[in-house]
């Protein structure tokens, strides 16, 4: 393990230089201090509650929240949607903008459960690291795998934080060894917990070789009392000799079996540094937050359709990731997430849609707290902006200052569940169209259409069940229209490669589809697995994909 690792990372200069006079050096070293982050879990790892925390050690909050059914506990903030608080789970992607130890740090929140994956997946677009939250007595779950996969697709280098060291059956070594035969890559602990379960009550810092114990007194509090002492004081130890003996015995194995920590590998995914704590109780949180503002890399070059796009190019460019209506429900607004990727973004600027060459100027932008907004002048890389949206920005849209440009990512992903939806008041059919436009604009769900389909009875297509139930839940309590949904028997969609297709052509199997998303690409609906290894077991010319291709 290294015993330390700089913030200055590919030339940057350090954050003590951001008040520069230079207008090139200011902006380098703004975009030095940038952090961009997601964090991914399995539901019920702990994933909302460690951003609580994040969030009350930054001094953003007074008070931390947590993710719970009862209606009696305090909704979490990154949860600020009614639905989310009614049901205690989290169903959309947010952003949470703040400051800690001179660092800017811009928190995508995303949701864990795997029927709103799609955001969390089009939010990873937007980020320059993962925070992976593992539980530390399950392990590594299904969604983390996939979650990973995802960042390692796209090559996000990631921090894991093991929580639940509290628990009964937390095996600190078991999850080690986890990461690296289920995930394929290396675990590197930057800290080691000192017991696990109730007699979890410290950690060893690897990097500056002390102990820290915890006071189990003001569990849950703010500030936790810790006490400190280097691993070889045994006079000033906190803990007796025989832990310390058993301790010093894991920390050594560790040493010996462990390969060494390598900012290389970690930047290109190979090598995970990892946290061990308790998010709940506080246990291991500031330290993992200090590790990880020094750990983390700055903002890095992105591609483009004109190759590698350095943050420090002079010319703003910016990538639209999300797209929300209602933040203000009283105005039922469209704000549009975009994630500033070079140079200097300037309220009332002038930029260029590169999807459709059209002009459009910003007089207002706003920095991103759950559903709060503040007026923002200026932002740089790294930084999430919010920007009222015309109704002319689309998901995975590049806005550009200068010369336009498309940056790529992948943005949406084949549907799994399929329904009709109707609205039998026809009294509230204009707020009914209205509502599943935005619904369709935020990427919440799938239009689908057979060539001649209006808003009159849309078909949906979406990943997850529950995304239907946000659908309803919203429009009833965003635009007062009541709705009811058939469910078509569909288990799975796959959009159509193969160019000039024509289905009249192709032999489709019993209960299987073709129909055309918003965007009039074909999407093929099969009833099973079984339809579609036949379909392509018939037709091995056909090409079918999981996701449209990359913009």
């Amino acid at each position: 393990m290294a015993s330390n690792v700089s913030p200055e990372q590919d030339g940057l200069p350090s954050i003590e230089t951001a008040t520069s006079s230079d207008p090139v050096k200011q902006r380098r070293a703004e975009i030095a201090r940038r952090r961009s982050f997601g964090i991914i879990a399995h539901p019920d790892a702990g994933k909302t509650t460690l951003t609580e925390k994040i969030l009350l050690y930054s001094g953003r909050i007074e008070e931390a929240g947590a993710v719970r059914g009862r209606k009696t506990q305090r909704a979490a903030r990154s949860d600020w949607m009614k639905m989310e608080q009614e049901r205690g789970i989290s169903v959309t992607a947010t952003c949470l903008c703040f400051d800690y130890d001179g660092y800017r740090l811009n928190l995508l929140d995303t949701p864990g459960h795997q029927d709103f994956s799609e955001d969390t997946y089009r939010t990873l677009n937007a980020v320059d690291t993962a925070v992976m939250v593992v539980d530390a007595v399950n392990g590594i779950e299904s969604q983390t795998i996939k979650l990973f996969k995802i960042c390692a697709e796209r090559k996000i280098p990631i921090i894991t934080f093991v929580n639940k060291m509290d628990r009964p059956g937390g095996d600190p070594l078991r999850v080690l060894t986890d990461i690296e035969n289920v995930l394929g890559i290396d675990a590197i602990p930057v800290n080691w917990p000192i017991g696990t379960g109730r007699d979890f009550n410290g950690l060893v810092d690897r990097l500056a070789n002390e102990v820290i114990k915890f006071s189990p007194v003001l569990r849950g509090a703010h500030e936790v009392p810790v006490e400190r002492a280097a691993m070889d004081d045994a006079a000033n130890c906190p803990f007796p000799p025989e832990i310390m003996d058993h301790v010093r015995d894991e920390v050594s194995l560790l040493e010996g079996a462990g390969v060494p920590f390598q900012n290389e590998l970690f930047l290109k995914g190979n090598q995970t540094p990892v946290f061990f704590g308790s998010a709940l109780t506080n246990f291991g949180v500031e330290q993992f937050l200090q590790g990880f503002v020094r750990l983390a890399p700055p903002p890095s070059p992105r591609m483009s359709d004109q190759g590698l796009i350095d943050p420090t190019n002079p010319n703003f460019t910016g990538l639209v990731f999300k797209i929300q209506a209602n933040l203000d429900p009283r105005h039922h607004d469209r704000v549009a997430f975009v994630r500033v990727c070079s140079g200097r973004f300037e309220r009332d600027m002038e930029v260029t849609i590169s999807r459709t060459g059209e002009r459009l100027r910003i007089p207002r932008s706003h920095q991103l707290f759950a559903a709060e907004r503040e007026t923002v002048d200026e932002a740089y890389p790294g930084d999430v902006i919010g920007i009222v949206n015309p109704g002319k920005l689309r998901l995975g849209d590049t806005i550009c200052g200068g010369k336009p440009l498309q940056y790529r990512g992948r943005w949406e992903y084949a549907p799994e569940r399929f329904v009709r939806l109707r609205c039998a008041d026809t009294s509230k059919r204009k707020q009914f169209t209205r509502g599943v436009t935005q619904l369709i604009e935020e990427g919440a769900v799938q239009l689908l259409s057979d060539g001649g389909t209006t808003l009159h009875e849309p078909t949906l297509g979406a990943v997850g069940e529950l995304q239907f139930d946000v659908v309803q839940f919203r429009l009833a309590s965003e635009y007062n229209a009541q709705t009811t949904v058939d469910r078509l028997p569909f288990q799975m969609g796959r959009w159509i490669e193969t160019p000039n297709f024509d289905v009249d052509k192709y032999t489709l199997p019993s209960g299987s589809r073709v129909m055309y998303d918003q965007t009039g690409a074909p999407l093929l609906l099969f009833a099973d697995d079984w339809s579609m290894d036949y379909f392509l077991r018939r037709h091995p010319d056909v090409k079918l994909s999981e996701h449209r291709p990359e913009v």
